[in-house]
């Protein structure tokens, strides 16, 4: 359900009723709310299908999830898509995403660190280190299609096709390159395999490099690489 909101004391249009809060030139990040108190990352990744996640965190207390969450993306129209989300389900729960400061999202981290033993005052530097919550990517529904995010910038599909290799010998017709609408790589690319299995089989690449980039790969459908290519068209 798509709301909009205007803001009398700006003067100017802003979405989603968090108009005082919304900062088109800070950090990448949004705060979500009301989460169902089972959710993962997964479920996160899947509610913002087709953005570029950097990362998720979810918030604790006491050892418990709040149902609140933040996700920071890699750049600010990332972020645009992203609140557009707001008031969308994720099983049955509407699930509020609005802007929030670099700050809440550092204090946030903080936090948790200090609940775990360990002490930290914020002061406009980076956050400390944490223990990685890692997106199981096993229990992903998997397609014949792979993502893959972090490439050179002036990587060919014939590179691709070499970076997995004899055993999954992809022919470069099998990649697309995503690019922006000025013609310029975005640093994704999706890999047809012949099959769901084979697909699965290739994460096996996950966090491997091409040159000196490190390589994630996520399973991805048919229809995001048809948009993709549809975006890199216009």
């Amino acid at each position: 359900m798509d709301q909009e909101v205007s803001s009398g004391s700006s003067g100017y249009h802003q979405p989603y009723g968090y108009g005082s809060r919304f900062q088109p030139s800070g950090f990448p990040v949004v705060r979500l709310r009301g989460l169902p108190f089972n959710c993962s990352e997964i479920d996160v990744y899947k509610f913002f299908a087709g953005l570029d996640i950097v990362d998720i965190f979810l918030v604790n207390k006491d050892g418990r999830f709040t149902g609140d969450a933040f996700v920071v993306f890699a750049g600010h129209m990332q972020v645009d898509y992203a609140l557009q989300r707001d008031r969308q389900n994720m099983g049955r729960r509407y699930v509020e995403v609005f802007s929030c400061k670099k700050e809440e999202y550092y204090e946030a981290i903080a936090a948790d660190v200090k609940e775990g033993g360990y002490d930290y005052e914020y002061r406009a530097s980076p956050p400390p280190s944490r223990p990685k919550r890692s997106m199981n990517k096993d229990q992903m529904e998997y397609t014949e299609i792979l993502k893959l995010r972090g490439l050179p910038y002036s990587v060919r599909r014939t590179d691709i096709a070499r970076f997995f290799g004899e055993e999954f010998n992809i022919s470069a017709d099998k990649v697309h390159i995503a690019y922006r609408p000025d013609g310029k790589a975005t640093g994704e690319a999706y890999v047809e395999f012949a099959s769901a299995e084979e697909a699965k089989k290739a994460m096996c690449k996950d966090n491997m490099k091409i040159g000196s980039r490190y390589i994630e790969l996520f399973p991805s459908h048919p229809d995001e690489a048809r948009r993709a290519e549809s975006r890199s068209r216009q």
